[in-house]
C-alpha cells in the first residue's frame, strides 16, 4: 500500500497553535507511547468540526530520534546548524519534538493542541508556544504577503516529500525560527526603502524588476537555483505572532522540503551573505531567536515505527 503522509500541504490557516518540546531523561518510552496514539487524537478532534480543517505535523529531532529509535538516521536529519555572520546570527536552540497545529478556527487548534499534549504529560517540557494568526490578507506584521511563491498542489508535494531515500518515502524536513521584529524602526522606513528590502512591492504585492531590486532584498537571497539553472523552492508556512503590551512581535518561520539543504542555503544567504559579508536587509529589523530542525515521518511510522520501519525495509 502507498505511505500515507502527514498533512504538510494544506490551504491558508486561519490560526496555528506552534509547540516545540524537549524530552525528560528517562522518559522515552512514555513519549513513544504518546507519539503512536497522535493520529487518532487528530481524527477525533477534527472529526467534530470538518468545517474548522484542522490538521497537526508531528516532527522529531535529530537527539530525539537517536533516543526513541533503534534505527538508522534518518539521512539528512541533524541539529539545526547555527549561522555567525558578520553583523547577524542564527542561532540553534533546543527542540526534540514539533507539533504544527493548524486550522480554520483558533479554538478548535487550540484544543487539538491541548488533546495532543496530554498524554505526554510531564515526559516533555515545553520549550516554545507560538499562537499565530492570519494578520489582515495573508500580511505578515511588516505589511507584506507572506508565502506568495510557495509551491501548492502537486508541485508542493514534489518539494515536500522524500522520493529518494528508500524507506524514508513521503516523510519531509521542517526548520522553524522565530524571527522578532523591531517595529519602530521598521515603520521609521518609507513604503519604497520598505519594498527595496523585501523586494517586492508593497500594497499589490507585485515583484520588483531585476534592475530594481537589491542584492541583498530578502527575495533576491532567498532565490536559489541548482547546478542547471533550476529554481529551488520550499513550502513556507509562516505565521505572524505577537503579545500585545510587550516587544514580541514577529514571524514565525516554517519551511518544509525535501531537502533540509534548500532551506539551510536560503539561511546561509540571508545571514552570511551572497556575497560574504551582502546579508539579507531584513535582519536589520528582525532577529531569529530560536532555530530548529525535525524529521517529518509519515503517518504510518507515528502508528507504527516498528512495523513502518520492517515494510520499508523489505520493500
Amino acid at each position: 500500500m502507498p505511505v500515507q503522509s502527514q498533512p504538510v500541504i494544506v490551504g491558508p490557516p486561519a490560526a496555528a497553535v506552534i509547540i516545540v518540546l524537549t524530552i525528560e531523561s528517562g522518559r522515552e518510552q512514555q513519549v513513544s507511547d504518546a507519539l503512536t496514539g497522535v493520529t487518532g487524537i487528530m481524527r477525533a478532534v477534527s472529526f467534530r468540526a470538518p468545517e474548522a480543517e484542522l490538521t497537526c505535523v508531528v516532527g522529531i529531532g535529530a537527539d530525539a530520534w537517536d533516543r526513541l529509535f533503534d534505527l538508522p538516521r534518518p539521512r539528512d536529519l541533524h541539529r539545526f546548524a547555527p549561522l555567525a555572520g558578520p553583523t547577524h546570527h542564527a542561532p540553534s536552540t533546543a527542540g526534540d519534538l514539533i507539533l504544527h497545529v493548524r486550522g480554520q478556527r483558533f479554538d478548535l487548534c487550540f484544543e487539538l493542541a491541548r488533546q495532543l499534549l496530554a498524554p505526554f504529560g510531564r515526559a516533555v517540557t515545553v520549550v516554545d508556544e507560538i499562537h499565530g494568526f492570519t494578520y489582515l490578507d495573508q500580511r505578515d506584521l511588516l505589511g507584506f504577503v507572506d508565502g506568495t511563491e510557495s509551491p501548492k498542489g502537486a508541485e508542493g508535494a514534489a518539494t515536500v516529500f522524500i522520493d529518494d531515500e528508500p524507506g524514508h518515502e513521503g516523510a519531509s524536513y521542517l526548520i522553524v525560527q522565530k524571527y522578532l521584529h523591531d517595529m519602530e524602526a521598521w515603520n521609521a522606513l518609507s513604503v519604497e526603502q520598505q519594498e527595496l528590502v523585501i523586494g517586492r512591492r508593497k500594497l499589490d504585492d507585485i515583484e520588483l524588476p531585476d534592475d530594481a531590486k537589491p542584492s541583498n532584498s530578502h527575495l533576491a537571497l532567498n532565490t536559489i537555483t541548482d547546478d542547471d539553472g533550476n529554481e529551488l523552492d520550499i513550502v513556507r508556512e509562516n505565521m505572524p505572532f505577537g503579545r500585545l503590551g510587550s516587544d514580541e512581535f514577529g514571524t514565525y518561520f516554517i519551511g518544509y522540503a525535501a531537502d533540509p539543504g534548500v532551506i539551510e542555503h536560503m539561511l546561509r544567504n540571508m545571514f552570511l551573505g551572497d556575497p560574504p559579508g551582502n546579508h539579507d536587509r531584513i535582519l536589520d529589523f528582525s532577529t531569529a531567536v530560536t532555530g530548529s530542525l525535525f524529521y517529518v515521518p509519515t503517518l504510518d511510522f507515528l502508528d507504527d515505527p516498528e512495523s513502518a520501519s520492517t515494510a520499508s525495509a523489505s520493500s
